[in-house]
């Protein structure tokens, strides 16, 4: 059995918990403000191109909301509701520092 590290599994519990809690819908919701004191906190940008390399090191351009396990939309989707911003709407080429790859 492969070991889950604690950030992983709480990331995927968060993820799970809104999954349900919103019917796993890519409902419309209010759109993420970058100025939210939460996306401040996380680095949130609706460019991942755009997020301060020097702040977030381990930051790749590659790495984006759409690809991320708390993104839920699909792929394709241009927004759709994050778990971690209580179900706001982020941008699919966006990024913070909560991102993890979806499995």
């Amino acid at each position: 059995m492969t070991p889950i590290h604690r950030r992983v599994f709480l990331v995927q519990a968060a993820a799970c918990t809104a999954a349900i809690a919103s019917g796993a819908s890519a409902q419309a919701g209010p759109t993420l403000d970058e100025a939210d004191p939460q996306a401040v906190a996380l680095g949130y940008k609706s460019d991942t191109t755009k997020v301060d390399a020097k702040k977030f090191p381990k930051h790749t351009p590659e790495q984006k909301c759409s690809g991320c396990q708390l993104y839920g939309g699909k792929a394709t989707d241009a927004a759709a509701p994050c778990a971690i911003f209580g179900g706001k709407r982020v941008a699919a080429n966006g990024w913070c520092s909560a991102w993890v790859q979806k499995a």
